[in-house]
């Protein structure tokens, strides 16, 4: 595979170009449309841009307005290829958080034949920016530095990436939580400034409204959509429904904070990442590009097999073999069928099973860092230290 990946990936990079020179990916020209909508009033939320709603913020949009001033085949042409960058930097963010010597086109080429990255690029979707984005900062937290306008930034763009921010508070830096909710403002104020109806219409409706989009579509992986599909409709799902987010939240983000406070940030990441696509309501297939450093933590901790399951999951996506163009079967209960058409929520819900274990039986053991001081070395990699102790994170 090392000798293979500089050709495997080069292939990979070519064909994102002649791709992005191609195809109008859809949601890319939402974005961009969207570049042109954000200053014309409320239209951006009122009006449908290429057939299907905005629904990201309007500090998103904002982004979008030196893009929407060249055309869209050069703008594609700059944000394809920005993404692809986005994607290195999160995947060598994640090889350094694992303490890994593993060659970085290896992982690059390997992370990107993963349905949700490849997908995000067909899309021309944002989720690697804001991957790379989350994982900036929180390499800089394992570190020791200061952090928050990676994952500020991010929340702004999409909100979804908050539950970072209740990570940085469990794990008491509170100062890195201040500054990414400082920068969440400050870019939104920014968006009200040049947007102030849209950004009125979006905070006062929009932004928790998920009639705009189609939930019980076969790509929503998140417990809502499961159960959407299963019971037939929204309109079967009742207000008990917040009971299920509310738990998974505070389970998962009451695990991440324990793998942060034994200075696993890695662990603490990939936790925080399942977490908020289970609670979220709606989580596309390709926002499950969280899937990266959760099979590092596999990785890392030597459960080979289990990694390569979860890969080949991600990598087929069973989900897509299943019934999903309005055929009946595609709703209710069976036996067969629902487990394999809701793979990505039932491997996020195993995950998370997995850390809550991996936690209880792996003490942490104490280790050496450059800075002389004694910290816990992340479950699997103690077992490791004897071996090799340029392997474990900080040796």
């Amino acid at each position: 595979m090392k000798r293979l990946a500089p050709f495997i990936l080069a292939v990979e990079a070519l064909g994102i170009v002649v791709f992005s020179a191609t195809y109008d990916s859809l949601d890319f020209r939402i974005y961009w449309l969207g570049g042109h909508a954000i200053t014309d009033g409320s239209r951006l939320y009122q009006e449908q841009l290429a057939e299907h709603y905005f629904t990201n913020s309007p500090f998103m949009a904002a982004l979008f307005t030196p893009l929407a001033a060249v055309p869209l085949l050069l703008a594609r042409m700059l944000w394809q290829p920005a993404s692809l960058a986005a994607f290195v930097w999160a995947c060598g963010l994640t090889v350094r958080m694992a303490g890994r010597r593993v060659p970085l086109m290896v992982v690059v080429a390997a992370g990107l034949l993963l349905q949700p990255v490849w997908q995000s690029f067909f899309l021309g979707q944002v989720n690697l920016v804001l991957l790379a984005l989350v994982l900036a900062d929180l390499h800089r937290v394992a570190r020791g530095r200061p952090a928050g306008i990676g994952i500020g930034t991010a929340t702004a763009i999409k909100l979804t990436p908050a539950v970072f921010v209740v990570l940085l508070l469990l794990s008491r830096r509170t100062r890195d939580a201040v500054t990414a909710t400082a920068t969440f403002a400050v870019c939104t104020f920014v968006a009200y400034a040049i947007a102030p109806d849209a950004s009125r219409l979006y905070w006062s409706h929009i932004f928790y409204d998920t009639s705009r989009v189609g939930a019980p579509y076969i790509s929503n992986q998140s417990p809502y959509g499961a159960l959407t599909r299963v019971s037939r409709g929204t309109a079967e799902v009742g207000g008990w429904y917040t009971a299920i987010p509310l738990t998974l939240g505070l389970c998962g983000l009451a695990l991440a904070a324990l793998w942060a406070r034994r200075d696993d940030w890695l662990s603490a990441t990939a936790v925080t990442g399942a977490t908020g696509l289970l609670v979220s309501p709606i989580s596309w297939a390709h926002h499950w590009v969280w899937i990266v450093p959760a099979l590092a933590v596999l990785l890392r901790n030597g459960h080979r097999k289990s990694a390569l399951t979860a890969y080949v999951l991600f990598a087929v996506s069973p989900l897509w073999w299943t019934p999903h163009g309005g055929d009946p079967r595609e709703y209710g209960f069976h036996v067969l069928l629902t487990p394999v058409a809701n793979c990505y929520l039932l491997a996020g819900l195993s995950f998370l099973a997995y850390m809550a274990f991996r936690l209880r039986i792996s003490p942490p053991v104490p280790s050496n860092d450059r800075g002389g001081r004694r910290r816990p070395v992340p479950c699997g990699a103690a077992s490791r230290a004897v071996r090799d102790p340029e392997r474990v994170p900080g040796g």
